[in-house]
């Protein structure tokens, strides 16, 4: 019997915590992590009210700096924070505005119509997790500063100029007892800066990096128009210019540019109030059901489908579509399991209508256009159905029936998932010794002749006919394409294990190509890893020793006195040149090994740099080797 716990449980144990305590107490419930994201989210907080501005019609210059110590300033020409007293609060309303959660002009005064602001917590939050952050706003003739430590007030609102100007200037530091690390990204703020400038066509935002002396602006007249040809700067486009949709309704506003390129795959991005709504929604389902109706109408209209020919399927249609949808709205419901997929039920209809009367306009202005997407539809129709022949080959079936694992799949004892891994490996002599060497309870292993097929420059019906693909869609179990369901995989983690050379280097990126394309689930929800062999044995007398990089080996043999001539050094050149004990050792061993995951966390990005890598276009992966040659720090010729 448990025996019985005296505790006290009264008005004593429920604590309150005052203003942005609760900030500073759990700041990953305000900006989703004190990682590398949530230091860089407090950036976008910031900036996201200076775009607030633009949407109503006052700001159209932003300047974002990242200073030598990592410390942040975000200036803008808008109209400046109120600087009166609150009516209500009795303070100064730059400090209600940096001191008091969900205080400001996006809930129900009236300040903002339309706004971003995925939190809505803005400056307040920023503010308690800054070491320092100082307010500087130009309004109503003067230069107002107010400064704050870690959310605390350090001074009042002071006048400490004139000025005819008008804008608000916010300073901070991100604190170092909050956050994990302090070193600022300019490629990701560069991102999301110029995905910003994008999506408010005209607005002009730049920013510096003082630590190496860099500048960028982001300014495009064009608006989402301009981001669909950036999107396909390194693919090649079926027709020149992108297709614009433009139109309101009520208190909403939708924004559509679409551009076909001879790829096989579909980039769509849909934004609602500028956040990127990853998990799509109600506009996005909108323009899927136009798209595919408008296309659909004009073909059996101009005898482009038979009155028998069944229709285009949306898939067959959106192959080797870029588009980026827009909408603005007053009161954005945000649903899905990271808040990133709109809601509104409203829109689905709003979008479906605005895209398909401008989409049936400019098919029929643009004969020639309208021919060349649906000719690539056709085609894509007819892979389709191959694919889907092909496909069946691949699906596991039902244990009535007699269609095995792969031959060369030695598949692991135990039938939990959750507990179960799959080795990926380049060559069978690699994959005699991983055999060999496994634990065959949890790890199965499937070796990989040679380097699969480049998968960005095929479609599907072509792909599955490739026996090595094959063996791993039937051993994953969880099928390919749209029909891949993550839930239905064998093995939690599937770990690709390569030599670690120029080739290891290009069967990983063929196979990350593969699975970024065809089962992007399996990168998105971190079931892939990579393998991290040793470089090096080195044995002194009777004891062995592993180094994974050359800083390792040159410290290990500084350990046990490297400069001795009993010290043995091997370099290896492949995974075979391991016996079964030495690869479990280094490189099996889930006590002992290294496995790198690999995730995405930018989706727009992982499109770009497999295009350059995997694409037909030489110039963009010439110019790519260029500028990161540098960087490489291991190269075997």
């Amino acid at each position: 019997m448990m025996q019985e716990k005296k505790q006290t449980y009264d008005e004593n144990q429920i604590q309150v915590l005052e203003g942005l305590e609760a900030v500073r107490k759990r700041p990953g419930m305000y900006i989703g992590s004190t990682s590398s994201r949530g230091l860089h989210h407090l950036v976008y907080e910031i900036v996201d009210n200076s775009i607030d501005e633009a949407l109503a019609g006052y700001c159209d210059k932003i300047n974002v700096i990242i200073h030598k110590d990592n410390s942040i300033t975000v200036t803008d020409n808008g109209r400046g924070m109120p600087v009166g007293m609150h009516h209500k609060m009795k303070k100064p309303t730059v400090e209600v505005i940096m001191t008091i959660l969900h205080a400001g002009g996006k809930f129900g005064g009236g300040g903002y119509k339309v706004s971003g602001g995925l939190h809505g917590v803005g400056a307040s939050v920023v503010n308690a997790l800054s070491e320092i952050c100082e307010v500087e706003v130009k309004r109503e003739s003067h230069i107002w500063r107010q400064v704050f430590k870690r959310g605390k007030v350090a001074s009042g609102l002071d006048i400490i100029g004139d000025s005819e100007e008008h804008g608000t200037k916010i300073h901070f530091k991100p604190d170092a007892e909050i956050f994990d690390e302090i070193e600022y990204d300019y490629d990701t703020l560069a991102q999301r800066l110029r995905e910003l400038a994008f999506l408010n066509k005209g607005i002009k935002i730049r920013l510096e990096d003082e630590r190496d002396d860099k500048e960028e602006i982001f300014h495009y007249e064009g608006g989402i128009k301009s981001f669909v040809t950036y999107l396909n700067r390194n693919k090649q486009p079926i027709h020149k210019e992108p297709i614009y949709v433009e139109g309101k309704k009520d208190d909403y506003s939708v924004e559509i540019a679409i551009q076909y390129n001879d790829g096989y795959t579909e980039n769509i991005f849909a934004f609602a109030n500028n956040i990127d709504t990853v998990e799509g929604g109600t506009h996005l389902a909108g323009f899927k059901s136009a798209l595919t109706r408008v296309f659909n109408d004009y073909a059996k209209k101009f005898g482009i489908l038979k009155e028998n020919d069944k229709n285009l399927s949306g898939e067959d249609i959106r192959e080797g579509l870029t588009a980026v949808i827009s909408v603005k709205l007053v009161d954005p419901q945000f649903e899905g399991q990271t808040k990133t997929k709109l809601g509104n039920s409203e829109v689905r209809g709003i979008v479906d209508s605005i895209m398909g009367e401008s989409l049936n306009n400019f098919l029929q202005e643009n004969p020639q256009v309208a021919k060349m997407i649906l000719d690539k539809s056709l085609m894509a129709s007819r892979a389709r159905e191959a694919a889907r022949k092909a496909r069946e080959l691949t699906r596991r079936k039902s244990i009535l029936e007699n269609t095995s694992l792969p031959g060369k799949l030695a598949d692991c004892s135990s039938k939990d998932p959750s507990e179960c891994e799959i080795y990926l490996v380049e060559g069978d002599s690699a994959g005699g010794s991983a055999k060999q060497g496994r634990n065959r309870k949890f790890q199965a292993i499937l070796p990989l002749r040679g380097k699969i097929m480049n998968v960005e420059k095929q479609r599907l019906d072509k792909i599955l006919g490739y026996e090595e693909i094959r063996a791993m869609i039937t051993a994953f179990g969880a099928g390919i394409g749209k029909d891949f369901d993550v839930n239905k995989i064998r093995y939690n983690k599937i770990i690709i294990m390569t030599d670690a050379d120029v080739d290891g280097a290009h069967i990983r990126t063929l196979l990350l190509t593969f699975f970024f394309r065809y089962m992007k689930e399996l990168v998105e929800k971190c079931h892939v890893y990579i393998a991290q062999p040793p470089l090096y044995r080195v044995a002194k007398g009777k004891k062995e020793y592993y180094a994974y990089s050359d800083d390792e080996l040159d410290v290990l043999l500084t350990e046990i006195g490297g400069k001795d001539s009993n010290v043995d050094i091997q370099r290896y050149k492949g995974l075979g040149e391991m016996d079964s004990e030495q690869l479990w050792d280094t490189t099996m061993n889930p006590e002992t090994r290294t496995l790198i995951q690999v995730n995405v966390e930018d989706t727009m990005a992982a499109d770009e740099i497999f295009t350059i890598l995997m694409g037909d276009k030489v110039e963009p992966r010439r110019n790519f080797i260029q500028e990161n040659a540098k960087k490489v720090v291991n190269l075997d010729i």
